[in-house]
């Protein structure tokens, strides 16, 4: 499954190389598609509930489930994109909301709570918790500044299906919920309004959007939970090398360090 999940998150990373203004999203799936392949593995999304892509990508308002298109991207906009794999029997799956070029300051703001609330709620998944113990943590950091918490659209649990159980709410009340156990594997993913948390589905039955026309972030790791512990699976590494970005955030849930 780490395997899996570090062909997506290499795969993000080729993307934070090629997503900027004037690109498409659908040139970007083309490229992906390719990657994964390349990397020998097929691509997760295609085919699965009849996708007919390799991304998911989701621009501004759009909350999850964005299909490609050739729309350009244009400076100031923001795109999550979401990608998984399957390679020896077992997925991988997250995603990352870009900025692209300058991005106004409210919207940086909102992806940087949402990427923060997604690693509170990494260190609720370990042994004695239950599911809304996460989804709590997530709900209380991001409503704390404000922000809507997605409730029509859940994390989930990851192996030789997509969508595995147990579900996995971004807001909660503490002690509810199914016991986590050892050798578990979650997708723990914020989807976080800019204001209002209702959402609704666009006429091609995939894109979601903020039902008040606002912006929305989104961020997704794997997460084993090894030793009563959490473990990440995925990465953002790959992204923040393309990118300059220099990050420890990922180390404390790490037992070896990652070597790209």
């Amino acid at each position: 499954m780490r395997e899996s999940a570090l062909i997506v998150s290499k795969t993000l990373g080729m993307i934070a190389s090629e997503i900027k203004p004037g690109v498409t999203t659908l040139h970007l799936d083309t490229l992906a598609e390719e990657f994964i392949r390349d990397h020998g593995a097929v691509p997760g999304f295609k085919g699965l509930y009849d996708c007919p892509s390799t991304l998911l990508t989701s621009v501004n308002e759009q909350v999850v489930h964005g299909l490609p298109t050739n729309r350009p991207i244009e400076e100031g906009d923001i795109v999550s994109v979401d990608c998984g794999a399957l390679k020896n029997e077992f997925y991988g799956d997250h995603a990352y909301t870009f900025e692209i070029g300058d991005v106004a300051e409210e919207t940086r703001k909102l992806l940087q709570i949402t990427k923060e609330s997604l690693y509170v709620g990494i260190r609720e998944f370990k042994m004695g918790n239950r599911v809304e113990d996460v989804g709590s943590a997530i709900q209380r950091y991001t409503e704390a500044h404000g922000y809507g918490v997605v409730r029509d659209l859940v994390g989930h649990g990851l192996g030789k299906k997509m969508h595995e159980e147990p579900n996995m709410p971004n807001y909660g009340k503490r002690g509810r919920g199914k016991k986590f156990i050892e050798g578990m594997v979650v997708a723990i993913e914020p989807m976080i309004n800019m204001k209002s948390k209702n959402v609704k589905q666009l006429k091609d039955g995939w894109t979601i959007v903020t039902a008040d026309g606002k912006p929305s972030a989104h961020f997704e790791h794997d997460v084993a939970l090894v030793d009563g512990k959490p473990e990440l699976l995925s990465t953002f590494a790959y992204i923040y090398k393309a990118l300059g970005i220099e990050s420890n955030e990922e180390d404390e849930f790490r037992k070896v360090p990652l070597v790209l």
